[in-house]
């Protein structure tokens, strides 16, 4: 296949096109906006009078809704509860058009919510209610049947490990030796201390202190801001990542720096960071593997795909809460960035 240039009208009408299937720890985001005006005469802490509250998919539910402004198909695979708040996260799912035919609730099982109280545009403190649980071999089986079934209409896999108990080696190795007989681009957000094989994926998105501690190398310069093609541990702890998850490429997240693209038999790709201002980095992987994996599906190389997914997830950290990118934001900031089209694949 040769090469094109794509207009961001172009590219974003291929972002509709695609069929995506998140896999991953499901969660129930709630944001609790206040202000705050005095200090507690209980305790040194601040008094947050509310104004509002907010829910939305989280975890790789807030992945799937990080997609949903280009019109992609999502499917959402993962766990709930019959508590409250699975009802409320079922509501959300719907509201943002998100498929739930393959995601299970269970009586006994707590629905994973994460508290934000949010006051002067800054977070005050977040609640965890969650009870980790293993994924049984039955329920692995049922998820997998349901995962089969689809997969044939489908373009993508993101897996979404946040250390929750869905993501366990017996399963991964279901799920990609399905997603093998199909040929499917399959992207994956580790969780360090899950020994999992990510042998034949597409790609392995780590952030910086994810990369050091799978890698076991010591991050000696974190704090210098050194460039990341010269930082030398950096760039071994990139490599053997390659070599340990034996995938086709490694995307590691830096943050302020940006991003790394590590590819089999290529030189690493540096993409500088395109943020001015952050507000808040709630979800900012989220919508970067979310754009990535579109692009990939689209046709773009790693390298340009994560150049998108930069420029996206430079614009989410400029909003609170795990507020995602729309369209026309994307567009407009693709417009200025790639003046001449992006290339992709015919």
């Amino acid at each position: 296949m040769g090469e094109t240039k794509l207009s961001p009208e172009e590219l974003l009408d291929r972002f509709g096109r695609q069929r995506i299937l998140v896999v991953g720890d499901l969660m129930l985001d709630w944001f609790i906006w206040g202000s705050v005006s005095r200090i507690s005469p209980e305790a040194p802490v601040p008094v947050v009078e509310v104004q509002r509250e907010s829910r939305y998919p989280g975890g790789a539910a807030n992945v799937a809704r990080n997609m949903t402004p280009f019109d992609a198909k999502i499917e959402l695979a993962g766990l709930w509860g019959k508590d409250p708040n699975g009802i409320l996260l079922r509501e959300v799912l719907a509201e943002n058009g998100i498929g739930v035919g393959l995601c299970l609730e269970l009586e006994d099982f707590h629905t994973i919510t994460k508290t934000r109280v949010v006051a002067r545009h800054q977070q005050v403190v977040r609640i965890d209610r969650e009870k980790r649980k293993p994924l049984s071999s039955e329920l692995s089986t049922q998820l997998l049947d349901g995962i089969r079934s689809i997969l044939p209409d489908i373009d993508g896999i993101i897996i979404e490990d946040y250390g929750k108990g869905l993501i366990t080696p017996e399963f991964v190795g279901g799920l990609l030796e399905a997603a093998s007989e199909h040929d499917l681009v399959v992207t994956v957000d580790p969780k360090p201390g899950n020994p999992i094989e990510w042998k034949g994926v597409t790609t392995v998105k780590p952030n910086r202190s994810e990369a050091f501690a799978c890698s076991g190398i010591e991050d000696v310069n974190r704090e210098t801001g050194l460039d990341p093609l010269r930082d030398e541990p950096l760039l071994s702890a990139g490599q053997a990542l390659l070599e340990l998850w034996a995938c086709k490429n490694v995307l590691l997240t830096l943050g302020e720096l940006g991003m790394l693209v590590f590819s089999e038999n290529e030189e690493p790709v540096h993409i500088p960071a395109r943020a001015r201002e952050v507000f808040d980095v709630s979800g900012a992987g989220d919508t970067a593997i979310a754009i990535y994996t579109l692009g990939l599906c689209s046709g773009l190389s790693p390298a340009n795909a994560a150049r998108i997914s930069n420029l996206a997830s430079s614009i989410v950290v400029g909003k609170l809460g795990t507020t995602p990118i729309e369209m026309e934001e994307l567009k407009l900031a693709i417009g200025s960035e790639y003046r001449s089209g992006v290339n992709a694949e015919n």
